[in-house]
């Protein structure tokens, strides 16, 4: 009977492999090809420069395809259905087909994929069986099949989840400080929000370990297949808590075969500043405040200034003076003109000018014997020109109404008391002292909302060569865009109106694109990708953003990501028991109201990651939070409770070693986690030294991570850091996938 078995077994594998082989074959012909066409592109005969920049822009689609291939070339198939007609279906990261486009391989987004997430043995729709492909590179190492028969017994304690041997391995296995695509094991809650409309705001809610960050990931995958021509061009924004969680979820998207998403947290979200200035809590708690749109629309407002009686400027033509009045008139001529600050400068400049040339002409041209004044138009133009490059004219301008730049606005209101005052009267001196901050102390996360407010308000610099550069470059374009279309569709013309022009009928592209317009679509980025082109650009809007860990963003952090998003086209995930920021949200209501009207709804009910043991014990910190929150239900259990441990301060580094080196010994190759309190977090790593499968971090860089093991470290401490302590003490507790320590001090 053993025998029979791995006979059969081995069969099955070998008809995989043999399957498999046949993908990969064709694999390779889509990469050969790719690279082929590339190569042809390049070696096209002309070598005028249009020529060869057009071929590189050609060339570098193909080169893009090739980074797309070899992304998903391990564990390109990981499943097959069986269907009860006889059907086959291999299931995989990208849709395959074979030279007479027959499906060898059916992308995992596709429809026709989708049985093999939803079908049960209660509910098999017309499967027959399930089996998940184990790969290692090109080589078959291992299948489980799923027999899905109503009539047949079902020996599992989870009904609700589908591939449940599949899924019990990869929760089980350790983690390698990367996180892991479920493309194999996606659950049926998790695939119909993968699969949600792309229109409006989805708000994916649960606790830890629900899989809220994968369903999300997975979620951006979809629609950019399955909405290609909508979200191309303007690509998806994923925005996360942190740094070190950007770098966790790197590898999954280039996995699943999309490049065309922008992740960013939000101290990189403004392109050019990279906040890294760490910031007292209730400080950012201010700047997050929605009250900061009035301070900084009052704090460019006080930028444009009046004299407190006159202003004057030494010309060719004497001293010549301004009153408080005339001034007022310009300013009120400039606000009133509706444009933004920078470019309502220019409104300014000539009623300034006007009011200058006024002065000079009754200096120079008035009539001695009282009448009219003597000069000409031609002579008033040239007065006025001699006064617009007068230095000290220039001086009453930039001083009446200065060029700013948004982190010129910010620097001048927090470096200053004065302007601190005019700008938030709503705050008593020692708040504003709070904010106050040095010329060169860098900005914090919380800036980075206020300089897109002051940004939006400001506009880009009045910058006449600006001007003239964009002018020469915009011409640029064109030219190379003319030749472009002359290359393509050569320069013969057709004339639409002779009915004896075979070609009458014919629109061809130029009827419908012309060099000016070709020419903005080949911008001088034209070989970045659009991620690229997004991150360099403040006003790219994007087809959908999806924000992580979003319980922890301010009403201020909210309005700049609803700027890049017109289309209210978002994904929404978090855990209000998790939030920890002071600015953070207290409800989804609370964060969507000014921006929707609608919005939907799901909560992950399932906790797949942290086990049954731990998440009982993180149940105790959940009460203190929200006594009616529920605790997501565990899918598994590992046998081993928490342990807890309290040792005396002086005592610490030496615990800390030996629960350290307890843990790497029953870790295998996995990964420990020791979280503790930001000011606590040295005297951790000096203590522990730096073992290769150590981190050691404070709650807010652990949010949305997950280890094997972790060791937390004075959870008191942890709580009375933070008016929302028992939320990161929460967090702590539950990134643990296997065991959970917790190291008291007294």
């Amino acid at each position: 009977m053993s025998n029979r078995v791995d006979a059969t077994r081995a069969e099955t594998l070998a008809e995989e492999q043999r399957h498999l082989d046949e993908v990969y074959g064709r694999l390779d012909a889509l990469r050969e090809r790719a690279e082929t066409r590339r190569a042809e592109v390049l070696l096209q005969s002309e070598d005028t420069p249009v020529a060869q920049r057009f071929r590189e822009s050609v060339a570098t689609k193909y080169t893009q395809d090739m980074v797309k291939l070899t992304a998903v070339e391990n564990d390109l198939c990981f499943g097959r259905l069986d269907l009860t007609d006889g059907e086959v279906r291999h299931i995989g990261r990208i849709g395959i087909l074979d030279a007479e486009h027959n499906p060898l391989l059916i992308d995992w987004r596709a429809e026709a994929a989708r049985q093999f997430y939803l079908a049960t043995a209660a509910r098999p729709g017309d499967v027959r069986r399930r089996r998940h492909i184990n790969t290692r590179q090109r080589k078959v190492t291992g299948v489980t099949d799923e027999v899905l028969d109503l009539g047949a017994p079902r020996d599992s304690w989870h009904e609700e989840l589908t591939g449940e041997a599949a899924l019990m391995a990869a929760l089980d296995a350790e983690r390698t400080g990367k996180m892991r695509d479920i493309v194999a094991t996606i659950q049926s809650e998790q695939d119909a929000i993968i699969r949600s409309e792309l229109d409006g705001i989805l708000v994916v809610a649960g606790g830890p370990g629900t899989g809220k960050t994968a369903v999300a990931l997975h979620r951006a995958a979809y629609l950019l297949y399955e909405h290609a021509e909508k979200l191309a061009g303007r690509g998806v924004l994923l925005i996360g808590p942190n740094s070190t969680f950007l770098g966790y979820i790197g590898d999954v998207l280039p996995g699943l075969a999309e490049t065309d998403v922008l992740l960013r947290t939000m101290s990189t979200l403004y392109p050019g500043v990279e906040a890294t200035r760490e910031e007292d809590p209730g400080v950012a708690a201010v700047k997050g405040d929605i009250a900061m749109v009035d301070v900084i629309a009052a704090a460019v407002a006080d930028r444009q200034q009046l004299p407190k009686t006159v202003v004057d400027a030494e010309t060719e033509y004497g001293k010549l003076v301004l009153d408080r009045q005339t001034c007022e008139r310009a300013r009120a001529k400039a606000r009133a003109s509706g444009k933004r600050h920078n470019q309502a400068r220019e409104v300014l400049r000539e009623a300034v000018l006007d009011a200058f040339t006024e002065a000079a002409a009754q200096r120079v041209g008035a009539d001695p014997l009282g009448g009219d004044n003597l000069l000409s138009e031609a002579d008033l133009a040239e007065i006025r020109r001699e006064l617009s490059g007068e230095s000290e004219v220039l001086a009453v301008m930039d001083w009446l109404w200065p060029n700013l730049t948004p982190q010129q606005l910010l620097a001048g209101l927090f470096g200053s008391s004065k302007r601190m005052a005019v700008a938030m009267p709503h705050l008593n001196a020692e708040q504003r002292a709070r904010l106050a901050r040095g010329p060169h102390s860098g900005w914090a996360a919380s800036d980075v909302p206020l300089l897109d407010e002051a940004a939006e308000l400001l506009g880009d610099l009045d910058d006449s060569e600006a001007r003239a550069r964009r002018a020469r470059r915009d011409s640029a374009r064109a030219a190379y865009a003319q030749g472009v279309l002359d290359i393509v569709f050569g320069s013969r013309s057709i004339d639409l109106e002779d009915e004896a022009d075979p070609d009458a009928d014919l629109i061809m592209a130029t009827d419908v694109i012309d060099k000016t317009l070709l020419g903005e679509r080949h911008a001088e980025d034209e070989y970045l990708s659009t991620a690229e082109r997004a991150a360099a650009d403040r006003e790219w809007t994007f087809g959908h953003i999806v924000v992580d860990e979003a319980q922890e963003l301010s009403a201020m952090a909210w309005r700049m990501i609803m700027r890049r998003s017109p289309s209210r086209s978002m994904t929404i995930v978090g855990d209000l028991a998790q939030a920890g920021e002071e600015a953070g949200a207290a409800s989804w209501n609370q964060i969507l109201e000014p921006y929707v009207r609608r919005w939907r709804l799901e909560e992950l009910s399932v906790g797949y990651r942290t086990p049954a043991e731990i998440m009982e014990r993180a149940a105790v910190e959940l009460a203190h939070i929200d006594p009616d929150a529920r605790v997501p239900r565990a899918v598994r259990a590992t046998g081993v409770p928490p342990w807890e441990e309290t040792v005396a301060d002086v005592d610490l580094d030496v615990a800390l070693r030996k629960r350290v080196g307890a843990e790497l010994d029953g870790l295998d190759s996995g990964r420990l986690g020791v979280i503790g309190p930001r000011q606590r977090i040295g005297e951790i790593n000096d203590a522990i030294g730096s073992p290769e499968s150590v981190t050691v971090l404070a709650v807010r860089d652990a949010k949305g991570l997950e280890f094997d093991a972790v060791i937390v470290v004075d959870p008191d401490a942890i709580v009375a850091e933070s008016g929302r302590g028992h939320s990161d003490l929460y967090v702590a507790l539950t990134r643990a996938t296997q065991r959970l320590g917790i190291l008291r001090i007294t």
